[in-house]
């Protein structure tokens, strides 16, 4: 049921824009699927589904289909879309994103899986990235700004 539940998930979210775990549920149960929001909720977990801008509405849910640990050219395509600029200052890089886009950026850099970064977190249209000194912060600037081509 699981799988063909979050088969549907997916099947959904790429030809509508959906923007919230209610409007997933009622979607769902278009497709006589009885869940509950806690349900989606750890479907939207499983499946590493992420909100970006949508088109019709502020946002919408979408997913990458690479399920290794691999950048895909879609999520290379995102992060060059949605990263404005990259500065260090001391140990630390700070990610400037288009609003709404900060998480989805960390993502990618996580995935990036750089020795330099200690930890990063994200907000808004903002990550931060902890590095172990001055040095390799400057170094994740340089490797992610040739990502960025």
């Amino acid at each position: 049921m699981r799988n063909g539940r979050q088969d549907a998930i997916l099947e959904i979210i790429s030809t509508q824009e959906i923007e919230t775990q209610e409007e997933l549920c009622a979607e769902l149960a278009k497709r006589n699927y009885t869940v509950t929001q806690a349900t989606v909720s750890r479907d939207v977990k499983e499946l590493r589904l992420f909100k970006v801008a949508g088109a019709e509405k502020k946002y919408r849910y979408a997913y990458i289909e690479d399920a290794s640990n691999k950048i895909s050219p879609r999520m290379h395509n995102l992060f060059r879309d949605c990263v404005l600029s990259i500065r260090s200052a001391l140990n630390q890089v700070v990610v400037k994103t288009l609003h709404g886009n900060g998480s989805n950026a960390g993502m990618i850099v996580d995935k990036l899986d750089l020795p330099e970064i200690v930890g990063s977190i994200a907000g808004d249209d903002t990550l931060l990235i902890v590095t172990g000194d001055e040095e390799q912060a400057k170094v994740v600037v340089e490797k992610m700004n040739e990502y960025l081509k």
